[in-house]
């Protein structure tokens, strides 16, 4: 390879796994690669280099839609950087999710992303200690982290409140997959503060984020006469949906609903439902770039925050 390209052993090693040399060089000895048939050992790779290729994704959830989007992208963007990622779903479970970041540490992958069900852990400092670890979502309270992908949710919930209210809701549900073992999500905190400064009377609703469960939750929530929603997860609006037409009530003439994330099913519905775009996109790219970045040796952490945008459909009578 070294001669097919002119360069020297060394050069070729770094450019093959996208390490220290331009990106000229990089695609140089990837075309002569190509030419040539080469691939490369992955096992003598990480025994030379130290490293496995494999960056852990921890997922909050997989039963939200917008985070099985948001895996998928990861998944994809990582193996054209040349990574694999090995994707767990804590289930909503803070206990579970600790389990499981251990035990992507303990299988040594080189850098974990993760959704924290429970961004306040202790277990995220320790963590970081030993392994870089990028945020989505919400920062890691005491955690060195790599860097962090972080919703301005302060800007999120009051976009969501303000078009409740503008619309004439005062009175709201608001659903969220947060458990009461976590209650200083951000959000959820936000959600509160916001109600009182705006004048809203609402209730907080713990409701999964599988179709099935938030059905049910919103069931009974409309049961208790609420009719307007504020939901933390597009998926769990979805179960508004369905419990509103189980009960021959119509979107929005007689119920307002909003979500949080803007899945593109969201689009699909009918009427549309009007969400929070958090540009699912934009989060992979940037989630993905600091990764590669730590995982490869670079100290500089990054943190980028994330603005929020309104996608007003038809769910808000």
């Amino acid at each position: 390879m070294a001669k097919a390209t002119g360069l020297s052993p060394a050069s070729v090693s770094y450019a093959l796994r996208g390490m220290q040399v331009s990106e000229e060089t990089i695609e140089r000895v990837r075309r002569a690669a190509a030419e040539l048939g080469y691939e490369a050992d992955p096992i003598a790779r990480a025994l030379a280099s130290g490293r496995t290729g494999v960056i852990g994704l921890l997922c909050g959830s997989l039963e939200d839609l917008w985070q099985q989007a948001l895996a998928v992208g990861i998944g994809r963007a990582l193996k054209d950087n040349d990574r694999y990622a090995l994707i767990l779903d804590a289930a909503g479970d803070p206990a579970r999710e600790r389990t499981l970041a251990r035990q992507l540490r303990d299988q040594r992958v080189d850098a974990l992303i993760v959704q924290p069900v429970d961004p306040a852990a202790p277990l995220w400092a320790e963590l970081s200690e030993s392994l870089p670890v990028v945020s989505i979502g919400d920062a890691l309270a005491g955690a060195r982290t790599a860097g962090e992908v972080v919703f301005d949710n302060r800007a999120g919930v009051t976009l969501a409140l303000e078009h409740l209210r503008d619309r004439g809701r005062r009175r709201m549900a608001v659903l969220t997959p947060t458990r009461a073992s976590t209650p200083d999500r951000p959000a959820d905190v936000h959600v509160m503060a916001e109600a009182a400064r705006l004048g809203l009377d609402i209730e907080v609703v713990t409701a999964p984020q599988a179709l099935t469960g938030a059905t049910e939750v919103a069931d009974r929530t409309l049961a208790g006469g609420h009719r307007a929603f504020f939901c933390f997860a597009d998926s769990i609006a979805y179960g508004v949906y369905a419990a509103s037409a189980d009960r021959g009530l119509r979107i929005p003439d007689d119920v307002s609903v909003m979500g949080y994330d803007d899945h593109p099913m969201s689009g699909l519905l009918t009427p549309g439902l009007t969400t929070v775009d958090w540009d699912i996109d934009g989060i992979v790219r940037a989630a993905v770039r600091i990764v590669v970045a730590a995982a490869d040796g670079n100290t500089r952490r990054r943190r980028i925050v994330q603005a929020p945008e309104l996608r007003a459909r038809g769910s808000v009578g």
